[in-house]
């Protein structure tokens, strides 16, 4: 099993739940989860140092420019980033890292880790997505709209991670996540199949 685990997904699927989940799954506490700097203004339940470093775009460039981030990425004009030096501190200490990313990350993060595990979660469908971005309500109109229409181009990016993960029923999804990453298992044919056929529905779209 890989050190490094990246774990990403259009905006709306459900992958911070997931993660949650998992990491209360993980009875042997072996997996530490990446806190990710960024330069948008933190969401009312959220606290810094735990859901994300929060900070100014000059600190952040500044950051950059000294190779400080393992990745970084703009997102709906904020800016994202990993902080290089922990997750190799972390890494070399035996433990695994697990990051939550989007695909321009996880492909930064491959590019210094080849053997690193990719897995991108799928949502069951167009319309389920919607749903989810409209009823958590985080964002306006307008931002569900960008997000909705840049699903497909994660999709597309992400067919090409090393496992597919559908959040269709959670639980079957948490029992992916902890087969792969807790137990170093493979998923079932079904869960397989499933995944493969729903991408292409995805992508038809």
């Amino acid at each position: 099993m890989s050190k490094v685990i990246v774990i990403a997904a259009p905006s709306g699927t459900g992958k911070t739940s997931l993660i949650e989940s998992l990491l209360k799954e993980d009875r042997g506490h072996t997996i530490k989860l990446g806190v990710s700097f960024t330069t948008r203004k933190k969401r009312e339940n959220e606290i810094n140092g735990l859901s994300y470093f929060f900070i100014n775009k000059d600190e952040f460039i500044r950051m950059r420019e000294r190779n400080e981030f393992l990745e970084s990425a703009e997102v709906f004009g904020n800016l994202y980033g990993t902080n290089r030096s922990w997750v190799e501190k972390q890494v070399k200490a035996g433990s695994k890292v697990l990051l939550e990313l989007d695909w321009q990350g996880a492909k930064q993060v491959k590019s210094s880790f080849p053997d690193c595990l990719t897995l991108f979660i799928l949502p069951p469908s167009h319309q389920e997505l919607k749903e989810r971005l409209i009823k958590r309500g985080l964002d306006d109109q307008d931002i569900v709209k960008k997000r909705l229409s840049l699903a497909k181009s994660d999709i597309l990016e992400g067919k090409d991670f090393d496992f597919l993960i559908i959040n269709d029923v959670f639980e079957n999804s948490l029992n992916d996540l902890k087969k792969i990453i807790l137990e170093g298992k493979e998923l079932s044919k079904e869960r397989i199949d499933l995944a493969n056929n729903l991408l292409e529905e995805l992508l038809k779209n």
